[in-house]
């Protein structure tokens, strides 16, 4: 049947889900920190920061994979340091956290920036004549302004991570049980004749759970607007 998923189909639907819950969940922080900068301060190399934020939208995929392997493989500098702390990216499931949230970071930045941008600093500045700590302003005024642009970073983001495959096939390959995402299934699957239909069902809960993340940020982002309009 088409819908009748075997027990592999469903593992690699929920590794899918538990790797890019866990990309977006440590990607959050970072993709705030870089957009606020980027928004808000002047610096040198603020130029410069703004490329590598964005270098993953337009390098090959592959490539970026082949740098992780490189930087966090076992025998990497920063991979070989975590393996001693018992922390593996490389051909784990971790592995394919990190690469997923790479490839989604540029999309969060984006949406959070653009969402920081659009807060008028006149606002700011008030409230720093009234004595308000930098602290207190961005938890007071801007933090709950970018509400929006935050949940919609995070669901694209979310979707993004969702749908990686090329940076995670070549830095954790694609072992059944322990790396393959829905990606890596379906691809795998259309390597062997007479799996069509497998792979069609995958294909399937791909197109289901990208346009629902896409939805869902589309209906948090105009309820945040609402809850602050008071409209």
């Amino acid at each position: 049947m088409l819908l009748d998923f075997s027990p592999a189909e469903w593992q690699a639907i929920g590794l899918s889900i538990k790797v890019s819950f866990v990309a977006t969940l440590f990607s959050l922080p970072f993709a705030l920190s870089a957009a606020y900068a980027l928004a808000r301060w002047d610096f040198i190399g603020k130029q410069f920061l703004n490329g590598l934020v964005h270098l993953p939208l337009v390098l090959p995929p592959v490539v970026t994979g082949y740098l992780l392997l490189v930087v966090f493989g076992t025998r990497g500098p920063i991979g070989g340091f975590l393996q001693d702390w018992s922390l593996v990216f490389a051909f784990r499931w971790t592995g394919a956290a990190l690469a997923a949230a790479i490839m989604a970071f540029p999309l969060m930045v984006r949406a959070i920036r653009l969402s920081l941008e659009a807060v008028d600093p006149k606002l700011e500045q008030a409230a720093a004549t009234l004595g308000a700590s930098r602290v207190w302003i961005f938890l007071t005024i801007t933090l709950p302004l970018t509400v929006p642009g935050i949940l919609a970073g995070t669901v694209l983001g979310f979707a993004k991570a969702l749908g990686e495959f090329g940076a995670t096939i070549t830095f954790v390959s694609a072992i059944p049980g322990q790396t393959q995402t829905v990606p890596s299934a379906i691809y795998a699957l259309l390597q062997v004749p007479g799996q069509e239909n497998a792979a069609l069902r995958l294909v399937m809960v791909s197109v289901v759970l990208a346009m629902g993340a896409l939805l869902l940020s589309e209906v948090l982002a105009r309820r945040a607007i609402k809850g602050m309009t008071g409209a």
